[in-house]
């Protein structure tokens, strides 16, 4: 209903624009302070003062005597207060607003008719995901639920880096070394299994002499060259390799419900002719050169030319991931890269260049995210010192479960629950946690786990807002009848309303966590949903003392809420318990 009322105070507006000739295309529209009665504001006042040569408090106190009162449907009253003029809601505007908050799809859009490919984590095929990259799957799968949920299609996509200088180097530690030659096996599964192969490579090209480094270097380059021309025996070992490290990582992400829709390999586009087809092109625009035998295309506004041809005649990530770019356009409304800030210039001088080749670059768009860290300190797949994603969640679990039983001990004599319910519940929590902690944070901000504050039940982590849904769950269950023809005018205390006005907000929340590709939002209101109801559960009894019409009133509220909190915690990739 907020999206419906903001529709019909943009119509207002325009009306208003009209009579006074004013040309506006944004009016300013923002939801104001929480202590505001009104729950949408304009601040056209601001820009429009100079056109009509008065100050903004007396621009907004004429505006608003222009409104047309009685062509609102879901605004009761307007009122101007200094230079912002507020929208109060109607009655209608509730009603509308808990009724459709019934559905269990309550705040999804319809089917836009556009195509998004989100491409998210592509992290290098040499080992498990560690901890580092952790926020890439996280914030990535969190924006195709976002998108999809605003009526997007989304296709999500793991890009393959199975062409570059470290599969080539695994491709040779196979040869080099034996199964002998390797440590203890830490988890059996492929991802664990191949790291091996590819720390011991590392190892041996660090501490050897200077010829047998050489010659080892010699033997990679020989494999990528390979790889390049499409040599069959080496792409069949470089695919083996890979799926078993896929593998690995596909069972690890699904513990954080991540999947994907399609893997797409760079050798696609070698095998397909796409880079040799690329590197011509690149050749032939006014700004390319060679120099040292090397190719090079110097980029409008950038210091560093990009390379996108070695003196060898071997192609780069960034000329392969240049033919990815154009095969996603071909294929897709809008694209959408998830990338760790380190790779800003790369995807700089990506997206440069496209533009230099005639491509739409306003269709691509790219998330930057920092690193999470750990008080353990720095992590390195190379050297062996990461710690992988698999530990951090094999310890929230542990550490949820701790919690569980602790505030859950009588409870669990008393209603002798199963251990299959405390590993359930366990999980759901520990999981939740990892993925509340990093979605919470802006990407662009570094984060610092914090055991303390993810696992929290009072500290707004994703236990608080998973148990407002379970209570929300337990109140529903405890109902003896249907409720019908609720009479949504009896929830006129402050804090019923003020749960409503939460609940309006999800639609609100998703469109604009959809634009501006921002899952943090989806948080911050869930937090804010959960901090409503419990000031409801509080302040206003359901099943007790109350007479029946105001009960099933109340009953509906409680409905909406677990609907709108489900949904939003769906958005983030954390599961709703029914119970905790």
């Amino acid at each position: 209903m907020l999206l419906a009322m903001r529709s019909e105070v943009e119509n207002a507006f325009e009306c208003v624009c009209s009579q006074l000739d004013l040309h506006m295309s944004d009016f300013g529209l923002e939801e104001p302070p929480e202590e505001v009665e009104a729950i949408l504001a304009s601040n056209i006042a601001y820009r429009v003062q100079k056109e009509m040569g008065k100050p903004p408090s007396e621009v907004a106190g004429k505006i608003v005597k222009l409104l047309d009162l009685e062509n609102f449907q879901y605004v009761d009253r307007v009122y101007a207060e200094g230079p912002y003029i507020n929208f109060v809601p109607s009655a209608k505007y509730f009603k509308e607003t808990l009724e459709g908050a019934q559905e269990e799809n309550y705040g999804q859009f319809q089917k836009r008719g556009e195509t998004v490919i989100v491409e998210h984590t592509s992290a290098n095929p040499t080992g498990p995901v560690h901890v580092g990259r952790a926020r890439n799957p996280i914030i990535g799968d969190s924006i195709s639920r976002i998108l999809s949920f605003a009526g997007y299609q989304v296709e999500r996509q793991y890009y393959v880096n199975d062409s570059g200088k470290q599969v080539a180097t695994l491709i040779w530690a196979f040869e080099k070394f034996n199964e002998r030659d390797m440590g203890d096996l830490k988890k059996d599964r492929g991802d664990y299994d191949i790291v091996r192969y590819y720390q011991l490579s590392n190892v041996y090209l660090e501490n050897s002499s200077i010829e047998d480094k050489n010659i080892a270097e010699l033997e990679i380059s020989d494999i990528l060259g390979k790889i390049e021309s499409g040599d069959e025996e080496i792409y069949q070992k470089l695919v083996s390799i890979t799926e078993m490290v896929l593998g690995g990582m596909k069972e690890c992400l699904y513990r954080i419900s991540v999947e994907f829709d399609e893997f797409i390999r760079e050798t696609k586009f070698i095998q397909d002719g796409s880079v040799d087809e690329m590197v011509d092109r690149l050749k032939q625009l006014d700004s390319a050169f060679q120099e040292d035998g090397a190719w090079k295309l110097g980029i409008p506004g950038e210091e560093k030319p990009l390379v996108f041809l070695r003196s060898d005649g071997t192609s780069l990530y960034t000329t392969r991931d240049l033919c990815y770019h154009e095969w996603k356009l071909e294929r897709a409304d809008k694209i959408v890269t998830i990338l760790g800030e380190d790779h800003k210039f790369q995807a700089e001088q990506l997206t440069k260049t496209l533009s230099l080749l005639g491509a739409e670059t306003s269709r691509i768009r790219q998330v930057f995210y920092s690193w999470v860290n750990l008080p353990e300190g720095g992590m390195s797949t190379r050297k062996g010192t990461g710690i992988n994603l698999d530990d951090l969640l094999d310890e929230s679990v542990k550490r949820a479960r701790g919690e569980v039983t602790a505030r859950e001990g009588s409870r669990i004599r008393e209603m002798e629950l199963k251990k299959s319910d405390i590993d359930r519940i366990s999980r759901q929590i520990g999981i939740g946690a990892i993925r509340c902690g990093i979605v919470a944070t802006q990407p662009g901000k570094g984060i610092t786990f914090d055991w303390d504050d993810a696992l929290s039940f009072e500290r707004q982590g994703a236990p608080y807002m998973q148990y407002v849904h379970a209570r929300c769950c337990g109140i529903l269950a405890k109902q003896k009848s249907d409720i019908q023809g609720v009479d949504s005018t009896l929830l006129n205390s402050k804090e019923e309303l003020d749960l409503l006005h939460e609940i309006s907000r999800l639609p609100f929340v998703v469109s604009s966590a959809a634009e501006a590709l921002e899952p943090h939002r989806i948080i911050t209101y869930a937090q804010k949903l959960a901090e409503k109801f419990n000031i409801f559960y509080r302040e206003c009894p359901v099943l007790k003392g109350t007479d029946s019409e105001l009960m099933a009133a109340r009953l509906s509220l409680v409905t909406a809420t677990k609907n709108a909190m489900s949904n939003s915690l769906y958005l983030v990739g954390i599961e709703s318990p029914d119970s905790m």
